[in-house]
C-alpha cells in the first residue's frame, strides 16, 4: 500500500474509533475499483471466489465500470493494507485502478 493509501487508511480507522466502531466483530470491508470496460472488471471479480462475501460490477455514468468486493474481516489497518495491496496487483492486470475501501457503520442514537 503507497504512503498516502497508508496515511488515509490510518485517518478513516481513527475516525472510525472516534465514532465507536466495534472492531472487537467482523465486517463487511468494501474495496472499490474502477475499469475502463466490462469485461476487465468481470475478470477481476471473477478472482475473488472464495475469497469474498460479495463482488458487484456495475456501469457508472461516464462509461467506466465499478468493482465492488466486500471481504469480511476484521477492520485492522494491516488486514485491509494487506488486502488492498492484493486487491490491487489482481485488479491492474485488467485496466483497473483501486479507488479505496470503506464500511458500513451503524450510527448511534443518544
Amino acid at each position: 500500500m503507497s504512503s498516502q493509501n497508508d496515511d488515509i487508511s490510518s485517518n478513516v480507522l481513527r475516525q472510525m474509533k472516534a465514532g465507536g466502531f466495534d472492531f472487537t466483530q467482523i465486517h463487511p470491508i468494501e474495496f472499490y475499483a474502477v475499469f475502463p470496460d466490462e469485461a476487465g472488471a468481470r475478470r477481476a471479480a471473477g478472482q475473488f471466489r472464495g475469497e469474498s462475501l460479495n463482488a458487484q460490477v456495475k456501469e457508472l455514468g461516464d462509461g467506466a465500470w465499478h468493482l465492488e468486493l466486500s471481504k469480511v474481516m476484521y477492520a485492522t489497518h494491516g488486514g485491509i493494507g494487506d488486502f488492498e495491496e492484493a486487491f490491487e496487483q489482481l485488479v491492474t492486470p485488467y485496466g483497473g485502478e483501486v479507488e479505496g475501501w470503506g464500511v458500513k457503520q451503524e450510527r448511534l442514537t443518544a
